[in-house]
């Protein structure tokens, strides 16, 4: 995997009951009601920085004054000595209680082609560009790239629940309800041992894949020492790595009837009640693709794949994306079955947000999808493939602005 390095990161100088209040989600999960309440609920939250309202040029001239602005006003500083920082995510799903690991760390970033670093999905240019204007404009990295990597022996396990032994640096709980504890780890031996277990397997990017391809554009054009960004590692084994659906809201197409039979012939169906029911139903399934469909009214239907339902897919298909739900549902389902082209299909990655678009009628139908295993994303980049969009929906988030990466070059 790529060199780890600690760094003397820079964090906000706030009480712990304040955290709350100045950090934020990802850029990309905040929509525009949220990013108003962000502003409002106070001027040091760090949505000024990762998602500035104004627009065009004046949206990152912004947000880099106003980051600069902070660390000259001691809102932010940065910590005395280069440290990894450890960060435990305890939150529930489906009433589960659930804990997540990982190491906050500067790490170089790499070309897919030396294989220490792999992604699974494509970037789009406009995501692209925003993302290298803030960095420019701020020469700072506020939210960390999520990869996950391999440990079969436990030794990042073992080493994470001996740091996490002793009192946190810093704690709080974000919107969600998700509680957030972090040490800050500058012990030599201890960092040695943490950059020893994650120097061996390959690692995965699990989000962030638009923040990677700006890493690499900023080392392409400042040279070697712009490599180092910031990563959030993981392992694969880990019980708290969450991964849920996406799915889809369709403006146009068939209605529930009209689906049902064109969906007859390959798939075995069975009614349901509801969107919870329907998607509840078809993640019960072990079917190698299932799906639901709920359409306003109540109405759900629950299809699973008959064995001849995969000659839908191309011939070509690698098989790392023929396993994919979500590959089958774009590639087959929707244009062959029925009839419906991209254009009319929006995501979601709650089922509240399904439910709503249900039940106000704003939708044709809403499909709902099966989670996506680690083991078919690690398939997937292994194969150098890239999936369809909104595969994957990491939870929880890692929140912007808890622990910033200064740039080098």
């Amino acid at each position: 995997m790529a060199e780890i390095r600690p760094f003397a990161g820079v964090r906000y100088r706030v009480p712990d009951s304040e955290l709350a209040r100045v950090l934020a989600p990802p850029y990309d999960v905040i929509p525009p009601a949220y990013q108003e309440a962000l502003y409002a609920r106070d001027p040091r939250n760090v949505v000024r920085v990762v998602l500035n309202r104004s627009a065009g040029d004046v949206a990152y001239d912004e947000a880099g004054s106003t980051y600069r602005r902070w660390l000259a006003e001691g809102v932010l500083a940065a910590d005395p000595e280069p440290s990894l920082y450890l960060l435990e995510q305890t939150f529930a799903v489906e009433g589960q209680r659930l804990v997540r690991t990982g190491l906050l760390a500067r790490f170089r970033a790499e070309d897919p082609g030396t294989r220490k670093i792999l992604p699974h999905e494509q970037t789009r240019k406009g995501p692209r560009e925003d993302r290298w204007r803030v960095l420019l404009a701020t020469r700072a990295n506020f939210s960390p790239i999520f990869l996950m990597f391999p440990d079969p022996e436990g030794r990042f396990a073992s080493l994470a629940a001996s740091s996490a032994g002793s009192s946190p640096e810093s704690r709080f709980t974000d919107d969600g309800g998700v509680e957030h504890r972090l040490w800050r780890i500058s012990d030599a031996p201890v960092v040695a041992a943490f950059t020893d277990a994650l120097a061996r397997p390959t690692a995965y990017i699990a989000d962030g894949h638009h923040r990677y391809a700006t890493a690499l554009r900023y080392r392409d054009e400042r040279g070697p020492e712009g490599a180092w960004t910031l990563g959030y590692f993981t392992p694969l084994e880990a019980p708290g790595l969450v991964v849920l659906p996406y799915h889809r809201i369709l403006n146009e197409g068939p209605g529930l009837a009209s689906a049902r039979r064109a969906l007859e012939e390959r798939f075995t169906l069975s009614a349901a009640d509801g969107v919870r029911a329907a998607a509840r139903q078809a993640a019960a399934s072990r079917q190698p693709y299932a799906f639901a469909l709920a359409e306003p009214g109540g109405r759900g239907l629950v299809a699973e794949a008959r064995p001849e339902a995969g000659d839908l897919l191309p011939a070509e298909a690698p098989p790392s994306l023929r396993a994919l739900d979500t590959y089958f549902l774009h590639q087959a389902v929707l244009p062959k079955v029925l009839g419906v082209d991209e254009s009319a299909v929006r995501y979601v990655h709650s089922l509240s947000e399904a439910e709503e678009a249900v039940a106000t009628g704003t939708c044709r139908l809403a499909v709902l999808l099966r989670a996506t295993p680690p083991g078919q994303i690690v398939a997937v980049a292994e194969a150098g493939e890239s999936m369809p969009a909104k595969s994957t929906f990491f939870h929880p988030k890692l929140p912007s602005g808890l622990v910033i990466h200064p740039l080098a070059g």
